[in-house]
This record gives structure tokens, sequence and C-alpha cells, in this order.
């Protein structure tokens, strides 16, 4: 189904008229009438607002993914009964007053998970996961405080620090915080600093995205 069809569906099961969609937008209502009728498109940028304010993702609204009857059953059958859920994907973690905030929201995408409240996507920045995570990937994150030794997770380092997605491991009375790039020296945290290491959470899978 071409994307046209499945905004105005997605529009109507949400109850709002174009004009509404539009001024949620900042856009005009003949703008989203093209769309509509299929003879124009919105930028990436304005797709993901869109998914945001009608509840879906922007696979769903590209037809990439239309979750039906069939896929639930297949669900059920391969993720242990784990439904899809829709997971927030963020563009930055980072510390401040001795708590984690979520900054940037991107809207949401599809996760096979048992309790999704616990989950967030962060998209990648940068090359220093390269070559197995690329910039622009998303990474599903389970929110936790803690790391095992040889985990891939999201720290941040510093009471200003940003989120960065590394393998985190414990040697002695340090933490190593190391990259795949081998262009990326590692970050050896120990002592003191250890009061100003944050853990967001721990990555679970990736896939090639944004």
């Amino acid at each position: 189904m071409a994307f046209s069809q499945l905004l105005k569906e997605a529009r109507k099961k949400k109850r709002l008229s174009q004009t509404e969609l539009a001024v949620k937008l900042g856009v005009t209502q003949q703008a989203v009438g093209k769309w509509e009728a299929g003879r124009s498109s919105p930028d990436p940028t304005t797709i993901a607002r869109i998914a945001e304010i009608l509840g879906t993702t922007t696979d769903y609204l590209l037809g990439l993914h239309q979750p039906g009857p069939e896929t639930d059953a297949a669900a059920e059958r391969f993720f242990g009964g784990y439904r899809e859920s829709l997971i927030p994907v963020i563009g930055t973690v980072k510390a401040g007053y001795g708590a984690l905030a979520f900054e940037e929201d991107y809207g949401k995408e599809y996760a096979n998970v048992k309790d999704p409240a616990n989950y967030f996507y962060l998209v990648v920045r940068g090359d220093s996961m390269e070559p197995r995570i690329q910039d622009g990937d998303l990474a599903l994150i389970h929110r936790q405080n803690t790391l095992d030794n040889g985990d891939l997770g999201v720290v941040v380092f510093g009471d200003e620090g940003e989120g960065t997605l590394k393998k985190y491991i414990q040697r002695g009375n340090s933490i190593i915080l190391r990259a795949f790039n081998p262009d990326y020296e590692d970050k050896v945290i120990k002592g003191e600093e250890l009061n100003h290491l944050y853990i967001a959470g721990k990555v679970v899978e990736t896939k090639a995205k944004w």
C-alpha cells in the first residue's frame, strides 16, 4: 500500500482531520491533502513527526511494516509470546544532577520485548563502533544501571557528558570503555572518576535504520 493511503488510514484511525494534522505539523492543510493524494511526499523528518502524532512508525507509513493477525501469530511463535510493541526512539542520553535524561524524540519503532516500558531505541552517532555498528543505526537498549563484564552498553561519563555506545570491560578496580573501531583508544575510568560513570542500559540488538 502506498504512503498516501497509509497516511490517510492512520490519520482517520486517530480521528484527526487534515487540518488538525496540519496544525500539529506546522504545515498547510493543502500540503497534507497533496500527500494523501499522492501528488507530493514529506521529508523523512516530517514523516517521523507524523508517525509520532498518529501513534505509528515510519516503517508502517512507508509500507515497510504492516502488522496484522498473521504477523502477531508469527511473533508469538518466534518470540516466546512477546507481542510487537512501540518503543520510543531517542537521539541523546545525557547525565546531569546525578540523573539520566533522554532527549531528542524521533518517534517510535517496533520491537518484540516482554516489558516495553523498560526499553528504548537510541540513534547511534559517529563511527567509533564501525564496522559492526554504523553511524545512524538504531540500537535497542534495555534500561538498567548495571552491566556485566563484556556487555555492550550505553554509558555516560561526566556530569555534563553524553551517552556513548561502548563495550564495558571490568579490570580490577577500573572500568574500560572500548570501541570496535581500532582508531579509537580505550577510555579507562578509575578511582574517583567512577562516581561520574552512569549506565543507561544494555544493548540488546542493533539494526540499520536512519
